[in-house]
C-alpha cells in the first residue's frame, strides 16, 4: 500500500475505525491515526467535554462511513446482478431489453461504487483533522462545523433512504 493508491486505502481504513475509536480511550484514538496514517498527532491536555465532543462527531461522522460503504456494496451487486429481486425490466433504464437495462445498470454500480467510497477516504481525511482539532487543539476550527453538518445530512440522508425501501 504505497502511494496514492495506498493513502486512499488507509484513509478509508481510519474513516472506517472512526465508529469503534469513538468509544476508545483517547491514548487510542491518537495511536491508530499515527500508526495508519503516519500522521503526527497530539494530544494536550485533554478534557472530558473535549472527549465528549470529538466522541458525538468522530460516531457521527463513522456512522455515515459505514452507510455510504453499506450503499457502495449494494449499489454494486445490484447494478451487476440486474434483474434479480427487481420487477420487469421493460420500463427501466436502458430498457425495453434485458440487455440494455442490465448495461446501463452495471454502469451506474461501477461508476456509483467507486465515488462513494472516494467519499469515505474524504471522510478519513476530515476525521484525523477532527482528531487533531478537538484533541490535539491545533489551531484550526473547521472540523467541528464540518463534521457536524456532515454529520446530520448523513442523519436526513439516511431517513430518506430508509422512507424509500
Amino acid at each position: 500500500m504505497s502511494g496514492a493508491r495506498g493513502g486512499v486505502r488507509r484513509s478509508i481504513a481510519f474513516a472506517l475505525l472512526a465508529l469503534p475509536l469513538a468509544f476508545a480511550r483517547v491514548r487510542t484514538r491518537l495511536r491508530v491515526p499515527r500508526r495508519l496514517l503516519r500522521a503526527p498527532v497530539t494530544a494536550h491536555d485533554v478534557s472530558l467535554p473535549r472527549c465528549l465532543i470529538h466522541s458525538v462527531l468522530s460516531a457521527g461522522v463513522g456512522l455515515l462511513c459505514w452507510f455510504l460503504v453499506l450503499l457502495s456494496a449494494l449499489v454494486l451487486v445490484r447494478g451487476l446482478a440486474y434483474p434479480l429481486g427487481s420487477g420487469g425490466y421493460e420500463n427501466a433504464w436502458g430498457g425495453p431489453t434485458l440487455a440494455g437495462a442490465w448495461a446501463v445498470h452495471a454502469v451506474l454500480g461501477l461508476l456509483i461504487a467507486p465515488a462513494f467510497l472516494g467519499l469515505v477516504a474524504l471522510f478519513g481525511r476530515l476525521q484525523l483533522h477532527l482528531t487533531r482539532a478537538v484533541l490535539g487543539r491545533d489551531g484550526s476550527w473547521w472540523p467541528v462545523p464540518v463534521a457536524v453538518v456532515f454529520a446530520a445530512l448523513g442523519a436526513v440522508f439516511f431517513a430518506a433512504w430508509t422512507h424509500q425501501i
